[in-house]
Parts: C-alpha cells; sequence; structure tokens
C-alpha cells in the first residue's frame, strides 16, 4: 500500500543528550555548534579541522586508523583524531546546515556519505569503502566514500553534518524511495542501494538524456539532505564549493 506520509524533519535543536561517557548540547540555526562535555571515560573522535574550541587540559591525539594511504589518494582527510577527558570540546563546519546526533544500540549499524561525520564516541567500530558506479555519479564523479559506523558491545552516537536541513524516511521491508544521488546523507545498514536511470528526450534531434537517482529499498532509515555541495576531486574538508541540489525524492513501494 502507497504510504504519503512524507519524510520527517530531525531536530535541529538538543538541549540536553546524553550516551554512555558524554553529555552534548546541539545549538545555533545558521551553522551549528555540537557542544560535549566528556567524563574521562569514553574518547570522542573526529576528522582534525573540525574543532572549533576545547578546553586546554583536554588531551588531543591520533586515532587508529586504516587505509590512511587510500584516503590521502583521493583527497580525502587522512587525520582522524580524538580527544579524552574530563572536559569540554565542541564542533562545527565552515557551513550552513544541520547537526543531529544518531545513537546506535549493539548490533546497529550505518553508513554516512563522505564529509557529512561531525563526531563520535570511541564506543564505536570505524571504517570506510569506496563507493563507485552511475548510482554515485555528481557532475561526472565516478565514486566516493562512505563511513561506517558499528556498535558492537556498548551504545554509541556519532554526529552528523547536513546542509539545509536533513529529513529522515523509514522505509519497511521492500518499500523504496528514490533519491537525487547528493540528497543522501545516511541509511542503516539493513537499506539496500542501487542505480535508477531514467532516459530523457530532449528535443527535436531527438537526443536523449539520463536522469540519476538511488533507489534505497527497506528496511530501514534513510537521511535527505535539502541541498548539497559537490566537491571536485582533490578537495576535501572545508574547501566546499559548487553548490547545487534541492530535496528531491520520489516514493515507490
Amino acid at each position: 500500500m502507497y504510504n504519503p506520509q512524507p519524510p520527517q524533519l530531525l531536530p535541529t535543536q538538543v538541549a540536553e543528550g546524553q550516551a554512555p561517557g558524554v553529555r552534548y548540547r546541539i545549538q545555533g540555526e545558521l551553522v551549528p555548534v555540537l557542544h560535549i562535555w566528556l567524563d574521562g571515560q569514553v574518547p570522542v573522535f573526529f576528522e582534525h579541522h573540525v574543532v572549533l574550541w576545547k578546553n586546554p587540559d583536554l588531551m588531543i591525539g591520533m586515532h587508529p586508523m586504516k587505509g590512511a594511504f587510500k584516503r590521502l589518494v583521493a583527497g580525502m582527510p587522512i587525520f582522524m583524531t580524538e580527544a579524552r577527558g574530563p572536559g569540554e570540546v565542541a564542533f562545527s563546519r565552515d557551513g550552513a546546515g544541520h547537526v543531529f546526533p544518531i545513537h546506535l544500540q549493539p548490533g546497529q549499524a550505518i553508513e554516512v556519505r563522505e564529509h557529512q561525520f561531525l563526531a563520535a564516541t570511541g564506543t564505536l567500530d570505524y571504517g570506510f569503502s569506496r563507493q563507485k558506479g552511475i548510482s554515485n555519479m555528481l557532475f561526472g564523479s565516478t565514486g566516493f566514500f562512505v563511513d561506517r559506523f558499528a556498535a558492537q558491545q556498548y551504545e554509541g552516537v556519532v554526529w552528523l553534518h547536513g546542509f539545509g536541513n536533513v529529513f529522515e524516511k523509514v522505509r519497511a521491508p521492500g518499500e523504496q524511495i528514490d533519491i537525487e544521488p547528493g540528497g543522501w546523507i545516511y541509511r542503516d545498514e539493513s537499506v539496500r542501494m542501487e542505480p535508477a536511470v531514467y532516459g530523457l528526450k530532449t528535443g527535436v534531434f531527438s537526443g536523449a538524456g539520463q536522469l540519476v537517482f538511488n533507489r534505497f529499498t527497506g528496511p530501514g532509515r534513510v537521511g535527505i539532505q535539502s541541498m548539497y555541495l559537490h566537491l571536485p576531486p582533490g578537495e576535501s574538508g572545508n574547501n566546499q564549493s559548487s553548490a547545487g541540489g534541492a530535496l528531491g525524492a520520489l516514493f515507490n513501494n
């Protein structure tokens, strides 16, 4: 049966959140700030360029990361750092958008598109993979990296940044949604992604173009951002350019 319920806007503010080892707050409308209190038991890891401020006593060090050379070749940030408390630290990205948490219980995992990760608790396992193929094409790009966060023994939380606002759609088993390739931001690992290509007639000369979507099949959650910033090959971190895109989703049950 067709479900007319549209994707739901995620909260843009968190007055008081908590997870094992941390308390946090999300504030700000245009360029939100994530403020975290660490109790000294659990570290928080993040890309090195997103720290806004911290207590002087808070220790900063390298976070173990496999495959750093591959990220360097692709122009992605390779320095994954971590903060150890007790103390306070705050994060933001150099762009207007929406910062929000995703809490993961043991056995849960999500996949997140590149340049959207802000921070995560050290209770989560982290990895990444290269996504290739037409389903991931943006302005001629042939692929990008996807980060994976998984909870094993303990609950953990990952904080993400979306451009514009972020909406979430929950799909039942077999239910589908088509999303512009630049529009999706995260998906439960249980959600399958594949290309959906539509041929378009372009005029009197019978030329044809292609309209490409990513098709997501449930069960699970899919996050949608209302805009995206395309990063040309070799650029990373806070060097976003070439704005484009809009919230565009087709529902197919």
